[in-house]
């Protein structure tokens, strides 16, 4: 039987991951797995062409360093309010595309299985923003579940 000793969980900081969480700490507490928090603040300036030069460079590198001071400090109270007494976890706040860094994550960490929340989106809001969740699964080199986090009671 295959061992599930690293758990990846991309958190993206909301209501959402929190309703997730609970889970992940019970596959933890079961298969005495160590916890990834993994949190990827999107990194606006991967958006822009290095070639235009009326971009605002110094305005999106001040806005990326407090995206990453906000996602420290949510970081902070999900684990203080959700992994209080839990021993086994680390937790890791980076920049990037999302699913690059994920997929990227687990390959350095060798991780065993990805446990990650899905957005329900739907229609155009789907096709503009795409799906985190939807990507990692197609191209992740381990197991994913995914949990609908507005269908957790």
């Amino acid at each position: 039987m295959t061992e599930i000793k690293k758990i990846l969980f991309p958190v993206d900081l909301t209501e959402n991951s929190s309703k997730v969480l609970p889970y992940v700490r019970l596959f933890s507490e079961k298969y005495n797995s160590m916890i990834y928090l993994l949190h990827v603040s999107e990194d606006l300036r991967l958006w822009y062409r290095v070639d235009v030069p009326d971009l605002p460079r110094d305005s999106l590198n001040l806005f990326q360093k407090e995206a990453l001071e906000i996602a420290e400090k949510a970081m902070n109270r999900v684990c203080e309010e959700q992994l209080h007494g839990c021993p086994n976890f680390q937790r890791r706040i980076t920049s990037g595309d999302p699913v690059t860094e994920i997929l990227k994550f687990i390959d350095a960490e060798d991780i065993d299985l990805v446990i990650m929340g899905t957005h329900s989106r739907k229609g155009l809001e789907h096709v503009v923003f795409g799906s985190v969740a939807e990507n990692v699964v197609k191209k992740s080199p381990v197991p994913v579940m995914t949990m609908n986090p507005n269908k957790i009671k």
